[in-house]
C-alpha cells in the first residue's frame, strides 16, 4: 500500500505551477502524478516537465489518456468557474477527489483552519477565494465568541499577482467570498470587495476586515482573533497583523446604518492583515495566491490522509 497519494493539477498558470512545487518541496503525504495545461509553451508546463512530472496540453482530455491517470487519487482544479463543472464531473465519475481552487463553488466551501475537519469524506471541496481564505479565519473567529450580523472584507492585491483567471473571475470572487463569509465564517450578512493594486513595485496582499457583532466584549474578541491569526500562520507562514485590532462601539444613541440592512447597535472590530507570500514559484508580494495553494495543501493533505486510513481498514 503506498504512503502517498499521487495527485494531479489542471491549469499551468501561477497558482496551479506554485502548487506543484508546494507539493514536491514540502508535503509528506501528496506525491505529483501528473501537470495539466492548454498551451504547449507554458512557463508550467515546461518546469514540471523538467521536475520529471508527466504532463499533457490537452486539458483534461489528454489527463485522462496519460498512464499515470488510474494512480491519481486527487485532481486540483485551477482552471476557471466556466470549466469546473465538466473537470468536476469528469473526475468523480472516475473515482477521484476534486479538490477546486476556482470560484465554481460546486462543492462546500473548505477553509482548513476553520471547516477542514467536517468534509474529509467530499467528492469535490472548493476553497473559496484568495480573500475568502484570509479573513473568513477572522470572521470565524469573531463568531465563536459573538454573534456577527455582519461582516465586510476587502481584499487588496497587487495587480501584478491577478492572472486572466482571477480578472476572468471578478464577480464570481465577490459573490463566492460573500456566502463563504456566512457560510463558513458565521456572519448574518456578509460583503466582500476585491481590489487590483497597480502600484510599482508590488505591494504584498493587504486584507481589512470588519464586523458588527453582539455578545462579546473587546478583550474576548482581541483573545480569538489572535489565536487564529497563530492556528493560520501554522500553513501560511507571511500571514499576520498589520496592527493591533481596533474598536468602536456603537449605542442606541449612535447607531451604525448598513445600507440596505437598517440600523445596528454593537462592537465595530477592525482588522489589518498582510499577507507576504512564501516564494516558492511566486513572487513574495503574491500572497493571495500563496494562501490559496497554501490552503488547498492543506486541505488536500487532511483528505488524503483520509483516503490512506479508509484504504487501510
Amino acid at each position: 500500500m503506498s504512503e502517498k497519494v499521487k495527485v494531479a493539477i489542471i491549469g499551468s498558470g501561477n497558482i496551479g505551477t506554485d502548487l506543484m512545487i508546494k507539493i514536491m518541496r514540502t508535503s509528506t503525504i501528496l506525491e505529483m502524478g501528473a501537470f495539466v495545461g492548454i498551451d504547449p509553451e507554458s512557463d508550467g508546463l515546461k518546469r514540471a516537465a523538467r521536475l520529471g512530472v508527466s504532463v499533457t496540453h490537452e486539458g483534461l482530455d489528454g489527463l485522462m489518456k496519460l498512464p499515470v491517470w488510474s494512480e491519481i487519487g486527487i485532481v486540483f482544479d485551477a482552471t476557471s468557474a466556466g470549466a469546473h463543472k465538466r473537470h468536476s464531473e469528469a473526475c468523480i465519475a472516475a473515482g477521484k477527489i476534486v479538490v477546486d481552487l476556482t470560484p465554481a463553488a460546486i462543492g462546500p466551501y473548505v477553509v482548513p483552519v476553520v471547516n477542514g475537519a467536517s468534509h474529509l469524506d467530499a467528492e469535490n471541496v472548493n476553497m473559496v477565494t484568495c480573500g475568502g481564505q484570509a479573513t473568513i479565519p477572522i470572521v470565524a473567529a469573531v463568531s465563536s465568541v459573538a454573534k456577527v450580523h455582519y461582516a465586510e472584507i476587502v481584499a487588496s492585491i497587487a495587480s501584478k499577482s491577478a492572472g486572466p483567471g482571477t480578472r476572468a473571475n471578478i464577480d464570481e470572487f465577490t459573490e463566492t467570498t460573500a456566502k463563504a463569509i456566512e457560510q463558513v465564517g458565521g456572519a448574518a450578512k456578509g460583503k466582500a470587495i476585491i481590489v487590483l493594486n497597480p502600484a510599482e513595485p508590488p505591494l504584498v496582499m493587504r486584507d481589512t476586515v470588519f464586523t458588527l457583532s453582539s455578545g462579546a466584549d473587546e478583550a474576548t474578541i482581541d483573545e480569538v482573533i489572535n489565536e487564529m491569526v497563530a492556528k493560520v500562520q501554522s500553513y501560511v507562514p507571511g500571514y499576520r497583523l498589520k496592527q493591533k485590532v481596533q474598536f468602536e462601539r456603537f449605542g442606541s444613541n449612535n447607531p451604525v446604518r448598513i445600507p440596505g440592512l437598517g440600523e445596528f447597535e454593537g462592537l465595530k472590530t477592525s482588522v489589518f492583515l498582510e499577507v507576504q507570500g512564501a516564494a516558492h514559484y511566486l513572487p513574495a508580494y503574491a500572497g493571495n495566491l500563496d494562501i490559496m495553494t497554501s490552503a488547498a495543501l492543506r486541505a488536500a493533505e487532511g483528505m488524503a490522509a483520509r483516503k490512506l486510513s479508509k484504504e487501510l481498514a
